[in-house]
């Protein structure tokens, strides 16, 4: 594990192993599914950091991984669909306090909610969005998904799919998301570390996930030939950089693309509260009537 994945322990507090987030539901998924690995490097990396269960919020919306909030014993919300990024959103803005993580799927986050993904982005949500990406419809039993590749046939798309799949770290970075990076589920230890540092990270994480389908659509032997990581002088600090190795890419590449520090939204909109004042109805009338 990585150095960002060791925490000085608090004096006194106890020491929280992988077990204590772990809730009484056992997961669902199919076996072999790639969210097993990603549902295990949550674990890792909650317990690395030592997060008291009661300061973390999971937020899914429909889909196979966003069963993840049943699996754990921290606080956790299963919205509808589409919706987690919004929902993160104002639990962020209520308590700032808290450890927030977005748990999704490509169909979650790229189709129906894509459309809350570049607001998060820009307004640099302080929350950690990880998206579990098997490029199908497992849920509803393999149709093609935002992120399938051209020509791939499916119940949806039994000639093939003719549309061009979304590209999610670029989706990422063109629209101001602050930390981006990509994991793969057969990789949990690496995974566990980009986790870690996208909780740490102040402002919206985002980590691309690679976590096959076992069932139908299995691309383990695909991904375990394309893999690889970044190159080690790698400037995670060159958007331009960033954006054209995502373009460009023939090889799938892991690890922290790009980080940058900018003020996260929870902070900014409370250098207002200097001007808060009680409101009152008939001024408010008067004024905009």
């Amino acid at each position: 594990m990585s150095d960002a994945a060791k925490v000085a322990h608090a004096p006194g507090a106890d020491v929280l192993t992988v077990k204590d987030y772990k809730s009484d539901d056992k997961p669902i998924w199919c076996p072999g599914c790639g969210d097993f690995g990603v549902l295990s490097a949550t674990y890792k990396a909650l317990a690395a950091l030592q997060l008291q269960r009661h300061e973390v919020v999971v937020v899914s919306g429909i889909g196979c991984s966003s069963r993840t909030p049943y699996f754990m014993s921290t606080f956790g919300l299963h919205g509808v669909h589409g919706r987690s990024l919004p929902i993160a959103t104002g639990m962020k803005l209520a308590n700032p306090d808290l450890t927030i993580l977005v748990m999704g799927g490509d169909g979650d986050l790229m189709s129906i909610g894509a459309g809350h993904f570049p607001h998060a982005a820009a307004r640099n949500v302080d929350i950690t969005c990880v998206m579990m990406d098997n490029q199908t419809y497992g849920l509803t039993k393999a149709q093609s998904s935002p992120t399938s590749l051209m020509g791939h046939k499916s119940k949806s798309t039994p000639y093939g799919v003719v549309s061009k799949p979304m590209a999610p770290v670029v989706f990422a970075l063109t629209n101001g998301a602050t930390f981006v990076a990509r994991g793969y589920s057969a990789r949990p230890s690496d995974l566990t570390d980009l986790i870690v540092q996208g909780i740490q990270h102040s402002g919206f994480s985002f980590i691309h996930v690679q976590s096959p389908c076992a069932e139908f659509f299995n691309t383990y032997d695909y991904y375990d030939q394309h893999v690889v990581g970044l190159p080690p002088d790698w400037d995670r600090h060159d958007l331009k950089a960033a954006i054209d190795l995502a373009l460009t890419e023939e090889k799938v590449h892991l690890g922290l693309f790009y980080e940058e520090e900018r003020t996260a939204l929870s902070t900014a909109v409370r250098e207002f509260e200097s001007e808060h004042k009680q409101f009152d109805l008939a001024t408010y009338l008067e004024r905009f009537s």
